[in-house]
């Protein structure tokens, strides 16, 4: 008689939860982007995103910041000057990202 205790599926998926994090329409163009451009003032980061809203980049750029992917760096100058990067924590990502790329375009 099996039981589930050791079903992996009971437990957290770590691809799930991944994918969780970078899931979403914007989320992985925005590291794409802030990847290929280094750090970036939103405006330019919203042209390079070609239909995204302002609340949903905002949104989007929040959760990555809260996710420990992106950073924002505000300088005190006006008028005020906001940069996002990529943490250390993220540039792992971007081969898998790149590779993610690879694996499409030869399919």
């Amino acid at each position: 008689m099996s039981t589930h205790e050791n079903c992996p599926c009971m437990e957290a998926c770590p691809l799930a939860c991944a994918l969780r994090l970078i899931g979403g329409k914007w989320k992985m163009q925005i590291l794409c982007s802030l990847h290929n451009n280094g750090p970036t003032r939103y405006n330019r980061l919203k042209r390079s995103l070609d239909g995204v809203s302002n609340t949903v980049l905002a949104a989007a750029l929040r959760e990555l910041e809260e996710d420990g992917l992106v950073t924002r760096r505000e300088y005190l100058e006006v008028p005020v000057r906001v940069e996002y990067a990529l943490t250390g924590q993220s540039e792992p990502l971007i081969p898998i990202l790149d590779a993610l790329g690879s694996w499409y375009t030869a399919l």
